[in-house]
């Protein structure tokens, strides 16, 4: 099975995220990124049935601030065979729009069986990459899916819908799911493994599209959140921290 897998680099969430001067954007020199944490799902389900069915898995980005190498090593560390990215003249921030442009135009020249993708990456949680690389592709897609097995030319999805409510798509080949878990937690990649892939692995670059363009949200200022009060900190033995906590409510009408 030829499975090929979309990912994202994404800013690392345990930093401290600084604002450009513009107020615009993030300042990507003072940020880590690392492997969206749903792409991780997604590469460990690929890998899953690979070593199950058989086949090769190839992981594929788009490279929007050059920082997308160290993710891809990841990536091969933890099982993919090959690595690809798209590349050219990209300045932040790119539309999910426009990146499942991209993505779709380099995935098609694969030929894949089975496209896998992250269900939603975690600096805008707008989930929109996996359908629209679906409608890009013109294939079916199932997103939200929990498991993933191969039957016969297909594929079973396990969905998970609100509630805990879940359900199997039997879904014909080739297609595009969304991964929010795999059947098992993403293997880890040793440090060295990552270096070893560094040397040795190489990246096929395809081309952006830079004449596509499409109208979406204009993103135009970023704060950070400001304090809009402070707590007031009750002092005292508890009878005089009762009768404080009384006299506040009674002074707003709460009792």
């Amino acid at each position: 099975m030829n499975i090929v897998v979309a990912i994202k680099h994404v800013p690392s969430t345990a930093d401290e995220l600084e604002l450009n001067e513009d107020g615009t954007n993030l300042d990507f020199d003072e940020i880590d990124f690392l492997l969206n944490e749903f792409d991780e799902h997604a590469i460990e389900q690929a890998v899953l049935l690979k070593e199950a069915a058989g086949g090769e898995v190839t992981v594929v980005g788009v490279d929007i601030i050059e920082e997308l190498d160290g993710v891809l090593h990841t990536a091969l560390a933890k099982g993919a065979d090959k690595a690809a990215k798209i590349v050219g003249d990209i300045e932040p921030p790119v539309s999910s729009h426009v990146q499942a442009k991209w993505l779709a135009d380099a995935i098609r020249e694969m030929n894949p069986d089975l496209v896998l993708t992250g269900v939603q990456a975690v600096d805008d949680l707008d989930g929109q990459i996996g359908p629209m690389l679906a409608a890009y592709l013109d294939l079916p897609y199932v997103g939200v899916v929990t498991g993933v097995s191969s039957k016969n030319g297909s594929v079973v999805a396990h969905k998970e819908f609100a509630g805990g409510v879940m359900a199997e798509y039997e879904v014909a080949l080739p297609a595009v799911l969304g991964i929010q878990a795999a059947e098992k937690p993403p293997r880890y990649a040793p440090i060295s493994k990552i270096r070893q892939m560094a040397k040795s692995a190489e990246i096929e670059e395809f081309e952006a599209d830079e004449d596509f363009e499409y109208e979406g949200c204009e993103l135009r200022k970023m704060a950070k959140p400001e304090s809009a009060g402070h707590a007031e900190m009750i002092e005292g033995d508890p009878e005089e921290v009762a009768e404080k906590i009384i006299a506040i409510l009674e002074e707003r009408g709460l009792l």
